[in-house]
């Protein structure tokens, strides 16, 4: 079964360019980070009014108490920790 629409697209293309079957890991990882750098933020990312207001609101809860945040190397230690 092929996929339809985008999916199809993209299958199409991996499929003219058989360089990209031979690209290393590292050289698809940065080829991906190529492509989404191309990328317009809005058109990939777009902000509806309810997402602006809630980001508006979030941020104006962080500038009111700092010291509610975790520091980053506290968080990442925390998660590590749960995924052992």
């Amino acid at each position: 079964m092929r996929p339809s629409g985008l999916a199809s697209n993209v299958s199409d293309m991996v499929e003219r360019s058989p360089a990209l079957e031979s690209l290393t890991a590292e050289e698809r990882i940065a080829l991906m980070g190529r492509l989404w750098d191309s990328l317009d933020p809005a058109a990939a990312a777009p902000v509806t009014a309810e997402l602006a207001a809630e980001l508006d609101r979030r941020e104006a809860a962080a500038d009111a108490n700092p010291e509610a945040g975790i520091p980053w190397d506290a968080l990442r230690d925390e998660l590590r920790a749960r995924i052992r």
